[in-house]
């Protein structure tokens, strides 16, 4: 799911392409797209955008009349900008938004549609859409902590709640939690003062550093390969690797459609923590280290099949 640091880069991308621009047409392929009735889609065309900006991980375009079209791309989604008039991809094409220079197409991967595209009419509108989550760049360490701990979460969670935090998803909530060497099970009324302000700075310092990385590898273009997964990332997406730091092979914790990757010597002292599917099929044999899962694993080889974690 693009999150802060991609949609900041889309937004830049946006700016010199279509901001003060006149939006001529909006194509509609997908019915589950458009979640809203009132104002229609197709009262946006003909009117020039005059804002762009992010709501959490969402991306917002103000257009004159104070009509606003908030784009939510969820996991799948893409934008591409092509040639005005580009045509929309049989599988993949949700909407283009055509301008006189070029098209904003939305493409969605998989039989899952989840992307969303909502019209609203008026700033309170507008706000009533946002989770109100804190803006973490240019945050103060007193106002991060105050949010931190005002809910008794897990830092993963914590990190990726839209009402506590804005813009952190499971990608750059891994790459933090890792940058800070804390757990991502850890619970956030029981951090001490210096792992809140220790957290607080690898948050400040990991999204900024994505930031001007990904604006790097644009070069100037549209941003046409945002992903989830970068060989530039510590540990996630990074299972079964050796850590950057410590050489400590990447674990991880599944739990539905999300996996959450750590370094046990970085970030847990050396245990490892439980995966929900394996460890409870296992059990009381659950071991506690690395080390114990790579000798289960390997005593399995020449026997029984044992799920892969």
């Amino acid at each position: 799911m693009p999150e802060l640091p991609d949609i900041t880069v889309y937004l830049e991308a946006l700016e010199s392409r279509v901001l003060n621009q006149r939006l001529s047409r909006i194509r509609v392929a997908s019915p589950f797209l458009v979640r809203t009735a009132v104002p229609p889609i197709h009262a946006a065309e003909g009117r020039t955008v005059t804002d762009l900006k992010r709501i959490g991980k969402r991306i917002v375009f103000g257009l004159e009349g104070d009509l606003w079209l908030v784009l939510h791309l969820m996991i799948a989604g893409r934008l591409h900008w092509r040639e005005p008039g580009a045509k929309l991809a049989r599988k993949l094409g949700l909407a283009s938004f055509d301008f006189a220079a070029g098209s904003l197409v939305l493409a969605e991967a998989g039989t899952k549609k989840r992307a969303s595209l909502h019209v609203v009419q008026g700033e309170q509108a507008l706000s009533n859409l946002n989770p109100g989550g804190l803006e973490v760049l240019g945050s103060s360490v007193e106002a991060f902590g105050r949010v931190l701990f005002s809910r008794n979460h897990t830092l993963k969670r914590a990190l990726t709640d839209p009402t506590l935090f804005s813009g952190i998803g499971n990608a750059y909530s891994d790459e933090i939690l890792h940058a800070a060497r804390l757990s991502p099970i850890a619970l956030t009324q029981k951090l001490t003062g210096a792992e809140s302000r220790r957290l607080h700075q690898a948050t400040l310092t990991t999204l900024t550093k994505w930031i001007e990385l990904l604006r790097k590898q644009a070069a100037n273009q549209f941003p046409e390969n945002v992903t989830a997964f970068r060989p530039e990332m510590a540990v996630h997406g990074k299972y079964g690797k050796p850590c950057p730091v410590c050489r400590q092979l990447v674990q991880r914790i599944r739990y539905a459609d999300n996996e959450t990757n750590y370094c046990p010597s970085c970030q847990t002292g050396g245990k490892l923590l439980a995966d929900r599917a394996l460890s409870t099929l296992l059990k009381k044999d659950w071991p506690k280290t690395p080390e114990g899962l790579e000798e289960l694993r390997a005593a399995h080889r020449s026997g029984p099949d044992m799920p892969s974690a």
